[in-house]
């Protein structure tokens, strides 16, 4: 299992006192702590950050490059922010996270990665919302997000396409159909481009005690269906022994 470290998020109050404070320290050493539990790259999610995007995004992308070496995927809706970022990495290949088929993102991220030689994250999602079938989501990867990719002559090995997971938290009914999108994305295109899922979203909206759970569940599903990368918590335990187990039954 590919896990992209999701710890550094703007939503974390941890995370924006540091970010105010400019706590190099704080971030070096959360990427680090990422890196050792297990994770293979680490998302750097700061939010848009219009008004400092110019020097935070450089900042935080040095601080981090300054003791890890793995994929950092950059999380932001600023593209401006995106390419800060970008033209400040100088280690291993980048990550965008994200775009969709929202037709102006869908226009402008893909140039970008491949300005930059980047991986680029693809959501199944249409600027209406993102459809609940699991057709409906491999219809937007097969019919707009590779096209995309296809017309700009994006190698597909840099395309990750992520049907979104959703809350089974009042929609209990829509977490079979990510599990059939993931398992159908694979063979709906040859070369099949990666599949990615953000894991703990699953569980947004469920009291804290019962999320690890749950996202162990979810897991143990979407990797049974084929599931090989995920934006996780690379320090959840359990999580790390349930990929463990079910990875050396596949061996």
């Amino acid at each position: 299992m590919y896990i992209i470290g999701e710890n550094i998020h703007i939503i974390s109050d941890k995370v924006k006192e540091a970010l105010t404070n400019r706590d190099r320290e704080f971030f070096m050493d959360l990427a680090v702590k990422q890196v050792e539990a297990g994770a293979k790259a680490v998302d750097i999610n700061l939010g848009p950050r219009k008004k400092d995007f110019a020097e935070v995004f450089p900042w935080i992308i040095e601080s981090v490059e300054a003791v890890v070496d793995v994929p950092l995927s950059i999380d932001t809706t600023n593209l401006d922010g995106m390419e800060a970022a970008l033209k400040t990495i100088k280690k291993a290949q980048p990550i965008l996270n994200s775009t969709s088929a929202d037709p102006e993102r869908l226009e402008k991220v893909p140039l970008l990665a491949k300005k930059y030689n980047a991986k680029v994250i693809a959501l199944t999602m249409r600027p209406e919302g993102i459809p609940i079938a699991a057709d409906e989501r491999v219809n937007i990867a097969v019919e707009k997000l590779i096209p995309r990719m296809l017309e700009i002559d994006l190698p597909m090995e840099n395309l990750i396409i992520d049907p979104l997971v959703l809350t089974v938290s009042g929609c209990q009914e829509y977490c079979p159909h990510l599990i059939e999108a993931v398992r159908t994305l694979q063979y709906a295109w040859d070369p099949s481009p990666m599949i990615s899922v953000g894991l703990s979203n699953v569980s947004n909206a469920v009291p804290p005690e019962g999320r690890p759970l749950i996202n162990r569940v979810y897991l143990a599903m979407l990797m049974g269906v084929g599931l090989q990368m995920m934006i996780a918590n690379p320090f959840d335990k359990e999580q790390n022994d349930v990929i463990r187990w079910i990875e050396s039954k596949d061996t």
